[in-house]
């Protein structure tokens, strides 16, 4: 009964994708200014649609069809004043890495993320194997970015990138996206409605930009889609995709947490300070627990960073902790994909 359930969610996914284009809903218009609502608003309406027939020139030089543009940017279309919202008031980091690590490395995310290594070990296997990424490495992304996909994201994509391309703070590059999702539509055959995610534009259980689906997403099960939304087969393959394609190196480390001895020359902390590991042990540089960095690896060149500064905890970081931050760009994410990684580890017949 469950493959026959997933058989008729897969059927249904499919057969949206060849369906005639939808009419796209309107999103929130912007609250008015309060000394002249009417006027501010009629405004506002009339500017952002002179803007929207402009882009929807811009589309059709780009190729784009009549009916992709219709479906996806209708007259009826208006800025989503929760995505504006959203950009405007993004949160300053003011987390410790180590509190960081205490909120998203819950029990709960670390259990389910065991569990679905298991689920899903046959899969991940085959994943593993035609793109050369550790399976749980795969899991940890996907259970960081969505909660193992239960947290998606319920936006209209191409209305939000559309927004922040009318008036973010990053008008340019959600411009680009905006383009890029529009191609999306077109080679996919998908209706602009089913195109769903977060305020920013990031979409399905592995939180592609379409500028990274359009790159790196993988129909791995072969049926004519891309899914990234429903298909678990084609999000870890697109993820591993993406992640191989920058660089991964399949069982090697991501990092691991050293202790610094007193003195220490501060200089050497740094992404940008690389150096071979018989390099930082003659330096002192010694595990959490008094012993020596093992030398896996006398080719390889590692990091020390210290995110949080002097008297902090201090990770010593290798070439996979730098395709992770290709991903994104934070040591706060890398770390905790990092160590969630460690933590879901499976037997050794995964490598």
């Amino acid at each position: 009964m469950k493959n026959f359930t997933k058989i008729l969610r897969k059927a249904f996914f499919c057969a949206c994708l060849v369906l005639p284009p939808l009419a796209g809903g309107a999103g929130s218009q912007r609250a008015p200014e309060t000394k002249a609502p009417v006027t501010t608003t009629v405004t506002t309406s009339k500017k952002f649609l002179l803007w929207l027939h402009q882009l929807k020139k811009e589309a059709a030089a780009k190729g784009i069809s009549k009916a992709v543009i219709n479906d996806a940017l209708p007259d009826s279309m208006q800025p989503l004043a929760a995505v504006l919202e959203r950009d405007r008031k993004q949160p300053e980091r003011t987390k410790t890495l180590e509190e960081y690590l205490a909120a998203v490395l819950s029990d709960t995310r670390v259990n389910n993320g065991q569990q679905n290594m298991e689920t899903y070990k046959p899969l991940l296997k085959n994943v593993s194997v035609a793109y050369p990424v550790d399976p749980e490495v795969i899991v940890a992304l996907w259970g960081l970015e969505t909660s193992y996909g239960k947290n998606t994201g319920g936006f209209n994509v191409v209305n939000a990138l559309a927004t922040l391309a009318y008036e973010g703070s990053r008008r340019e590059f959600f411009r680009g996206e905006l383009f890029k999702a529009l191609k999306i539509l077109e080679q996919e055959r998908m209706p602009a409605s089913s195109l769903k995610g977060s305020w920013a534009g990031a979409m399905g259980q592995c939180q592609f930009m379409p500028s990274s689906f359009s790159r790196f997403a993988v129909d791995f099960d072969k049926d004519g889609c891309r899914d990234i939304w429903g298909t678990p087969a084609d999000v870890f393959a697109s993820a591993a995709n993406y992640l191989s394609t920058c660089g991964w190196k399949k069982g090697e480390l991501w990092g691991r947490r050293v202790a610094l001895p007193a003195h220490f020359n501060r200089s050497l902390l740094g992404l940008d300070k690389r150096y071979p590991l018989k390099f930082w042990n003659s330096k002192g540089i010694k595990l959490p627990g008094g012993g020596s960095i093992p030398l896996t690896d006398t080719k390889t060149t590692v990091s020390l960073i210290q995110p949080d500064g002097a008297g902090t905890p201090v990770y010593a970081v290798y070439n996979n902790y730098r395709v992770i931050l290709k991903w994104n760009n934070s040591t706060h994410f890398a770390t905790s994909i990092g160590t969630l990684s460690d933590k879901l580890k499976g037997p050794a017949d995964f490598k």
